[in-house]
């Protein structure tokens, strides 16, 4: 039960950053990208700590020694994590929020697109129904705008190739992750270098709670998610991942932005789409209980 309520806990407060984006105005996304990532580092050793995992990360930070073309990899996938956070940060205050949200409803497809072609995963009739919904929902898209979104475009790609990359050098940990956050320091500080806080304090009161919100919201967020990626399987944790998605739809529409209507069908087909994978993710566990009560007897 603690490693549920952990995972959903991380979903609701990673929604609840992509409403506080709109508090940090006129901080702009590149910006609050930047304090962002100075904020979170902190939490991120402390999540070490929390979790007792002092040993693994020396470990890795070994392993980085030994295979030196590691530090490259790294380099490479903080490129894309970076842009992924500074997207999820600018979206709230550009008008952009609810594309961004349709990326994230995508990403689950992609990925089990990704695991049929790449990894050879097999698929049920259920992912095969949710494939299908979702392109004729983009394909709906396509024909009525003449184009796709490219923020959701880049969710719905970036973040699959990241974690592809992630798996194939076996650097998918928290471990990584703060090394991420450690190479994108030097960026954080040339983009809040110009920020002058005295003065969007004039226009904003609160900006310095709310920075001080992002950092908290941000550390717990990461640690609650940590926590849940160690106590629950990683098919529960999946299936639980579907709520940050629906929260940001629902932030999206809470801060004033409105659905075109060339994006209902769109917007439906990848409400059924996720829908029917959760239905797999349920029936898969049921599977594995119904096989762990076989073997016992």
């Amino acid at each position: 039960m603690l490693g549920v309520f952990c995972s959903l806990l991380a979903s609701l407060l990673f929604g609840g950053l992509y409403y506080l984006a709109t508090w940090l105005r006129p901080l702009e996304g590149q910006e609050i990208f930047g304090f962002r990532m100075l904020v979170t580092l902190p939490f991120l050793f402390l999540a070490v700590f929390v979790l007792k995992k002092q040993a693994e990360f020396i470990a890795f930070l070994k392993r980085i020694r030994q295979e030196p073309y590691l530090i490259l990899v790294l380099i490479f996938t903080a490129f894309f994590v970076g842009l992924q956070m500074w997207l999820f940060l600018w979206a709230p205050n550009s008008g952009r929020a609810i594309e961004v949200s349709i990326g994230y409803l995508l990403m689950p497809i992609m990925m089990v697109i990704a695991g049929k072609w790449i990894y050879k995963e097999y698929l049920s009739v259920w992912k095969w129904i949710a494939i299908i919904l979702a392109g004729i929902g983009v394909l709906s898209n396509v024909i009525q705008t003449g184009a796709f979104s490219w923020a959701s475009a880049l969710v719905l790609t970036g973040f699959p190739f990241y974690f592809m990359v992630r798996r194939k050098f076996n650097i998918a940990h928290i471990h990584s992750f703060i090394l991420e956050v450690t190479i994108l320091i030097p960026a954080a500080l040339y983009f809040i270098s110009p920020v002058d806080l005295k003065q969007i304090e004039t226009v904003n009161e609160h900006i310095y709670f709310a920075l001080f919100l992002l950092g908290l919201l941000s550390g717990v967020a990461l640690i609650s998610y940590t926590m849940a990626s160690y106590l629950v399987p990683f098919n529960v944790l999946g299936l639980l991942g579907y709520l940050e998605p629906v929260a940001m739809m629902a932030i999206s529409f809470f801060i004033g932005e409105t659905l075109k209507p060339e994006s209902y069908i769109l917007l439906i087909c990848l409400s059924f789409a996720i829908l029917f994978l959760i239905i797999d993710g349920i029936l898969n566990i049921l599977k594995q209980q119904k096989k762990r009560k076989a073997k016992q007897c």
